[in-house]
């Protein structure tokens, strides 16, 4: 079985990605790559790889749903009090990573988080489906629970509670997360595992540098 899966490989011939090809702001390079990805229909073209660090040093990750972006950062909703939600909050620095098999590539972004506004929060929010905004009150995210009929009856409870979906208001402990990148990594793959990697960087002054990695 090791032999097998040590034989699984993929030889990269899609696309390739250089200095001419690449913009000078990340920002605009991500906004290029995405319009790509969103045309050919990737599934679930916004799973992003979250990787944090708790108070402890740990390392965890999981995949969450990038919910927007601007050149202020990339934006993703939790309860603030579940794993990663107090793990931002003991150490404010996270990862998150785009993987697009269909097209060959990745992106890495490393930055420093923070809580978006309440009423951004509250926005995003009351558009989500009525199912979803009573599953954020029924659930106490990343806490042991004696099974999933402790789910069920919650999601009744709260049915009964608020008839009119549109009472349903926001928790105060769910909410959404802003990542302010410090670095963006564009990886295209290439034949032999000559990759390209096209990694942006900010200097002291703000402007925002591109070099080339080694694969």
């Amino acid at each position: 079985m090791q032999n097998s899966i040590a034989d699984i490989r993929r030889d990269y011939m899609l696309k390739s990605f250089d200095e001419s090809h690449a913009a000078n702001n990340p920002f605009d390079q991500f906004k290029d790559w995405w319009e790509e990805a969103t045309s050919v229909e990737i599934d679930e073209v916004n799973a992003m790889t979250l990787a944090t660090v708790d108070a402890n040093g740990k390392p965890a990750a999981r995949i969450v749903l990038l919910k927007g972006y601007t050149h202020d950062g990339f934006v993703f909703f939790t309860n603030y009090e579940s794993a990663k939600g107090q793990e931002l909050t003991a150490n404010p620095n996270a990862a998150i990573l785009f993987f697009w098999k269909e097209l060959e590539r990745q992106i890495r972004i490393e930055g420093r988080v923070e809580k978006i506004s309440e009423a951004d929060s509250d926005a995003y929010f009351h558009s989500r489906p009525a199912g979803s905004r009573i599953g954020a009150w029924v659930s106490p995210q990343s806490k042991v629970i004696p099974g999933r009929s402790f789910l069920e009856e919650n999601y009744q409870k709260l049915l009964l509670q608020y008839p009119d979906e549109n009472q349903v208001p926001r928790p105060p402990h769910w909410g959404g997360f802003i990542v302010k990148p410090e670095s963006f990594e564009f990886w295209q793959g290439r034949s032999s595992r000559l990759h390209d990697r096209l990694r942006f960087t900010q200097n002291d002054s703000g402007e925002w540098v591109r070099d080339r990695l080694a694969p």
